[in-house]
């Protein structure tokens, strides 16, 4: 009897969180639309990667890259790709994973049955949260209004390039090195 009460109480430790939201798993990109990602987002078609930095880091890679001296820094952004202008914006977006952690509720329930005791102080379940950043970036010219959507002309091009920024974003650490790299 002793070791079925050791098993079940270990059985109830490794299986009492229960997920309340799962943030998505992005192993490269991902093309998804905005309100879809994010209702925070707008509806365009955005390209989306998760961000290993710290908060505020893509602003600064963005603001050294295209020496903007911190103006307009989120949005219409000037780009160049093969001779045509776009313009990008982006957008960093916070989505935690949520668990409920019953753990405490029920290991004190089974204390205080095992006990007779009558505990006037219920514990609560816990609430662990871990946060999980994302760079969301939407491009758009002065001929299409969504350059990433699925028929979109300049899809192609703009997904190379993207692809390009977010991976020299990734692997740079001194955003000043930019400077003299353009």
């Amino acid at each position: 009897m002793y070791r079925i009460l050791i098993f079940t109480l270990c059985l109830f430790v490794f299986q009492s969180c229960i997920p309340l939201r799962i943030a998505p798993d992005i192993d490269t990109y991902k093309v998804s639309k905005g309100k879809k990602f994010k209702r925070s987002l707008p509806k365009r078609q955005m390209y989306i990667f998760e961000d290993s930095k710290q908060a505020g880091e893509f602003y600064a890679y963005i603001n050294s890259k295209y020496q903007l001296n911190d103006i307009d820094v989120y949005d219409d952004i000037p780009i160049n790709i093969s001779g045509q202008e776009y313009f990008f914006a982006f957008y960093e977006v916070d989505i935690p994973d949520k668990s409920v952690n019953f753990m405490p509720v029920l290991f004190e329930q089974v204390v205080n049955a095992a006990l007779n005791l009558e505990d006037e102080n219920q514990a609560e379940p816990v609430e662990i949260r871990r946060d999980n950043y994302y760079i969301a970036i939407e491009v758009y010219s002065d001929i299409e209004k969504d350059c990433l959507s699925s028929n979109a002309l300049s899809r192609e091009s703009v997904l190379n390039y993207l692809s390009n920024l977010r991976q020299e974003y990734l692997i740079t650490n001194n955003y000043n090195e930019l400077v003299f790299k353009n």
